[in-house]
C-alpha cells in the first residue's frame, strides 16, 4: 500500500483466491476505460448475420417468381441469408409437390450465388428452404447499358 501511495497509483488486488493474494499498482481509472474501449471495438468487429425472407404461393405466376429471385440475388451477394418461404392456403396443401417444384427452381436459379443450407421442409401449411450465400459467389460484371456480361470464347464466335 505504501508503494501504491508513493507513486500515487491504485493498488488493485488481482487474484484474490491465491495464497498469497496477487495485487499490482496501477491507475484504475485508466485499466477500466482501456478495457471498455476494447469490449467497444470486440462489439464492432463482430458481424450480424441478417436473414431476408421471400413469401410465395404455390399459384404465384414466374414473372413474380423472377421479381422476388432477383431481390434474394442482391440480398445474397450482400452477404445476407434468404429463407423461402412457400404459404399454402385451403386445398392448396393437396399438393405439396407444386411447392417443393417452386423451391428447386428458385435454388437452381440462385445456385450461383447461393448454397442451401437447410433443404425444403413442410411444416404445417408452409413449406421453407435456406439459402445461404456461397463462398464463391462471383458477382457479374454489368455493362455501361446495364446487361451483365458473359464471356465469349472462340468456339462461341465461329
Amino acid at each position: 500500500m505504501r508503494i501504491a501511495q508513493q507513486a500515487e497509483l491504485d493498488l488493485v488486488e488481482v487474484s484474490p483466491n491465491t495464497d498469497p493474494p496477487v495485487c499490482r499498482v496501477m491507475d484504475f481509472g485508466k485499466f477500466l476505460y482501456e478495457r471498455t474501449k476494447k469490449e467497444k471495438e470486440a462489439r464492432k468487429a463482430q458481424t450480424k448475420i441478417e436473414i431476408k425472407e421471400i413469401r410465395l404461393r404455390p399459384k404465384t405466376n414466374d414473372h413474380h417468381r423472377q421479381f422476388k429471385m432477383r431481390d434474394a440475388r442482391r440480398w445474397l451477394q450482400d452477404g445476407m441469408k434468404v429463407k423461402v418461404t412457400v404459404r399454402f392456403r385451403g386445398r392448396e396443401i393437396t399438393y405439396p409437390e407444386l411447392a417443393l417444384e417452386d423451391l428447386r427452381e428458385i435454388a437452381e436459379g440462385l445456385s450461383d450465388v447461393s448454397s442451401i443450407e437447410q433443404a425444403p421442409n413442410l411444416e404445417g401449411k408452409v413449406m421453407s428452404m435456406m439459402l445461404t450465400p456461397s463462398k464463391f459467389g462471383s458477382k457479374k460484371k454489368a455493362t455501361p447499358s446495364g446487361a451483365t456480361e458473359t464471356p465469349v470464347t472462340a468456339e462461341a464466335e465461329a
